[in-house]
């Protein structure tokens, strides 16, 4: 599901660090998708799950929740953090994204949360959430957004890696920005459309959402929570372009045959 190729890069940048505690901004990202499907009753996928955090959190809401993710050492502790949770509808598995072990038609929502800039093929993977989702199934995805002004997967210096928010770097050219950030991509506004070529996956919601600020509001305070607001209403307007992730829903449309 996600790129694994060159072990010499340190897990946190070539998977992405997963969520240990469940966070404000999470809570926020959870209540922002309830906004778009219904979580209760249905089966959901967290592809890419980390340690579980939404798949917990779905099954709090109701949702019959599935975990998966390339890492086996992530699903077992996952799982080992879900044994003893007041909601019992949960389930952990190992497996990739360009290869889900799921029938035809069977999965109702598949949420990709900061994971598709990951995986080895992005075509492949909408194309098999596209196989796995019933007939107007979603599929919810937050991906890095390269207007952001910090690239959060941190970047190489030669053979050096230096771990960070590293300012303006999405801001250069690809064929630069790419060798600085070669284990995780970054996407603009039109790049959607190409990516889902090929699937029964149209695009229903397009927007952007900024930080949780966790970490901001701890450090700064109060000034934390002032910045959190100003970029929280920007949300609601042009500067919306400039957020951390694209937040989008896609649903399962199949072309009808002529």
């Amino acid at each position: 599901m996600r790129k694994s190729s060159d072990k010499l890069i340190p897990d946190a940048a070539r998977l992405g660090n997963p969520s240990f505690v469940w966070r404000s901004g999470q809570e926020r990202r959870l209540k922002i998708m309830q906004q778009h499907v219904k979580i209760k009753d249905h089966i959901i996928l967290d592809l890419g799950c980390g340690l579980g955090e939404y798949v917990r959190a779905f099954s709090r809401e109701g949702g019959i929740a599935i975990g998966c993710d390339i890492e086996s050492s992530r699903v077992f502790e996952a799982n080992q953090r879900s044994i003893h949770h007041e909601n019992s509808r949960t389930t952990f598995l190992v497996a990739e994204g360009e290869m889900l072990p799921f029938l035809d038609n069977s999965l109702d929502i598949v949420v990709m949360n900061e994971v598709i800039e990951h995986v080895n093929n992005e075509h492949t993977t909408l194309r098999e959430i596209s196989r796995v989702l019933r007939n107007n199934g979603f599929c919810i995805i937050f991906a890095p957004n390269k207007l952001f002004p910090f690239e959060t997967h941190g970047i190489y210096i030669g053979k050096r890696y230096i771990f960070g928010n590293i300012p303006f770097i999405n801001w250069l050219p690809s064929i630069i920005r790419d060798k600085l950030v070669p284990h995780a991509r970054v996407y603009g506004h039109h790049d959607w459309s190409e990516l889902i070529l090929g699937t029964d996956l149209k695009i229903i919601e397009h927007t952007y959402v900024y930080p949780g600020f966790d970490n901001l509001e701890k450090k700064l305070g109060i000034l934390g929570r002032i910045i959190r607001k100003i970029c929280y209403s920007a949300e609601r307007n042009w500067f919306r372009r400039f957020g951390l992730s694209h937040f989008l829903i896609l649903v399962k449309t199949p072309k009808r045959n002529l």
